[in-house]
């Protein structure tokens, strides 16, 4: 249901996230896994890596999964979007990407404070990506993403 929630939502905002096929491995309050394939529309032909936009977007998919869920299923009326965005690109991702958010609590805390106030929160999520038929647990890119939440008036 996952999956099919976000690649509904992608079609109707962000056509390339669509194309790019992500499928959510795991989303609880507590953890986003995300995993993009490695495919003829997500990677560069010239290195046979994904290219740095599709990596960038899977990061943003595993940082922000967390809220949107807990925005939806509680129905609140509360914006999200990103500041800002640090990566760092460590290895070529030359297999399907897993992009994992373990912030979960961090993110509740953050809504809790953007609902209690009334203003603007911000925290930074980190997110890792890696390429686990290649390169098992290490790391190939890391990302840190400032998640700003404000509650509608």
């Amino acid at each position: 249901m996952n999956t099919a929630m976000v690649r509904l939502w992608s079609l109707q905002n962000v056509f390339f996230l669509w194309l790019a096929s992500p499928k959510i491995v795991e989303l609880t309050e507590e953890r986003c896994v995300v995993r993009v394939p490695l495919n003829w529309r997500t990677r560069r032909r010239d290195i046979h890596a994904m290219y740095l936009g599709t990596l960038c977007m899977g990061a943003d998919v595993a940082a922000g999964l967390i809220a949107f869920k807990l925005v939806r299923e509680r129905k609140l009326r509360v914006n999200f979007l990103f500041k800002d965005m640090k990566a760092e690109f460590l290895k070529r991702a030359e297999g399907p990407v897993y992009f994992t958010n373990n912030e979960g609590r961090m993110i509740q805390d953050l809504l809790q404070r953007a609902l209690d106030t009334g203003e603007r929160q911000e925290a930074t999520v980190p997110v890792i990506a890696t390429v686990p038929s290649k390169f098992g647990d290490e790391p190939v890119a890391r990302f840190t993403l400032t998640l700003s939440l404000k509650k509608k008036s």
